[in-house]
C-alpha cells in the first residue's frame, strides 16, 4: 500500500506556497517523484500518481524533486513552481545542462576507500553542490577492506573548507544513524558517485525494510573499482525516519559549467588570495607580484590543488554561455 504523506511530509514550505497564485486555488501541489523520457511520476498527499502532460512537454525540464502544480481528477500537469535548489551537470562533450535532482538540502557524495577515491573528480561534485546550494557530504564506503581509511578521510577533508565526510557501510543499519543530521522530515538529500561504491545499497538502507520499491545494486570489478550502473534514472524514495532521497544513476564523467560560485567555495583559500595579486586579472600562473604563487611557493598552498583549480575554471569558461551581442543573442 502506498503510504500517505501531507505536503509538510513531502517537503513543502511557504517558499513554494507564495508562488501559487490566486487563480490556481484549485490547482493540486504535487512532488516530482521520478522522471522518464515521455511520462513523469508524482507524490501527492494521497500516495504516488502518474501525471498526464500536456502535448510537447519536455521532460527534460523537469527534475526529480520538482514541485509542480496540477489539475484535481485529470492529473493533468500545468505548472513548475520555483526552485529552491538545483543541480544540473554536463555530460563530456555537451554544454547543454543536464538537471539532476531539484529542491535538494544536502548532496551525499559517495565515493570508496579504493582506487574509486579521485580528488579531481570529488571536487567537480562539490562545485556542483556548492553552486546548486546543497550542503555537500562526502560518504566513503569500503573502509573495512581499506589498509588506511583514515588516509582517505584526512584527504577528503583537505578538499573543501568545513567539508563534512562520514565514513560509513552503507549495508549497515548504523549508516542511517550517521547520516541523520541531515536526513528528517521535509528534508531532501540526494546521492551522486561513481557505480558501485554504494550508492544504491545506501538508498535502500536509509529508506528501511519496509521500502516497496528497493534499488537494484551490483558489484564492481577489484583491479579498478569500477562496477556496472545499477541505477538507470533518478528517482524519489522516502527514507523511514522522514525526509526524501533522490538516487542517480553512477557518473564517471562530470563537465562543470556556469559554476564560478560553486568553484570560489571550492578552492576558498585561492579566492580569498586572489585580491592580493599585483594584477586585478592575474592567472596564478606566471604574474609577477602573485599572492598565491608566492603562498605556492612558501607551503602554504599545494601546488596540485592550483593546477585543478586552474583546470576547472578554464573548463567552466569553455561551458558557460555569456550572452554577448544585440537582442540578448549568446555565444561562448
Amino acid at each position: 500500500m502506498t503510504a500517505v504523506h501531507t505536503l509538510t511530509d513531502l517537503g513543502w514550505s511557504a517558499f513554494f506556497a507564495d508562488q501559487c497564485r490566486p487563480d490556481e486555488a484549485a490547482l493540486l501541489p504535487q512532488r516530482i517523484a521520478a522522471v522518464h523520457r515521455a511520462r513523469m511520476g508524482a507524490f501527492s498527499e494521497a500516495g504516488a500518481v502518474k501525471l498526464m502532460l500536456p502535448v510537447h512537454t519536455n521532460t527534460g525540464d523537469y527534475a526529480v524533486g520538482d514541485w509542480v502544480l496540477v489539475e484535481a481528477g485529470t492529473q493533468m500537469l500545468r505548472r513548475r513552481l520555483d526552485r529552491r535548489t538545483v543541480l544540473e551537470r554536463r555530460r563530456e562533450g555537451s554544454t547543454a545542462p543536464q538537471l539532476a535532482a531539484a529542491n535538494v538540502d544536502a548532496l551525499f557524495i559517495v565515493t570508496s576507500c579504493n582506487a574509486d577515491f579521485n580528488p579531481t573528480r570529488l571536487e567537480r561534485y562539490l562545485a556542483l553542490a556548492n553552486q546548486g546550494g546543497a550542503e555537500p557530504v562526502i560518504v566513503l564506503t569500503k573502509a573495512d577492506v581499506a589498509e588506511d581509511a583514515e588516509r582517505y578521510r584526512r584527504e577528503a577533508l583537505a578538499l573543501q573548507r568545513d567539508l563534512r565526510v562520514v565514513i560509513a557501510n552503507p549495508r549497515e543499519p548504523e549508516a542511517a544513524t550517521q547520516l541523520r543530521p541531515w536526513c528528517g522530515p521535509g528534508r531532501t538529500v540526494a546521492v551522486v558517485g561513481s557505480s558501485g561504491v554504494g550508492k544504491s545499497t545506501l538508498v535502500n538502507t536509509l529508506a528501511g525494510p519496509d521500502n516497496d520499491a528497493p534499488q537494484a545494486t551490483g558489484g564492481i570489478r577489484e583491479h579498478d573499482a569500477k562496477g556496472r550502473h545499477t541505477t538507470t534514472s533518478r528517482s524519489l524514495h522516502a527514507i523511514a525516519e522522514g525526509g526524501w532521497i533522490i538516487d542517480t544513476p553512477g557518473i564517471r564523467s562530470l563537465q562543470l559549467g556556469d559554476a564560478a560560485e560553486g568553484l570560489d567555495t571550492l578552492f576558498a583559500e585561492i579566492t580569498e588570495l586572489a585580491p592580493e595579486c599585483r594584477f586585478r586579472d592575474c592567472t596564478h600562473a606566471h604574474e609577477p607580484g602573485c599572492a598565491v604563487q608566492a603562498a605556492v611557493a612558501e607551503g602554504r598552498l599545494d601546488s596540485e590543488r592550483l593546477a585543478r583549480w586552474r583546470t576547472l575554471r578554464a573548463e567552466n569558461r569553455d561551458n558557460t554561455v555569456v550572452p554577448t551581442g544585440p537582442r540578448g543573442n549568446k555565444r561562448r
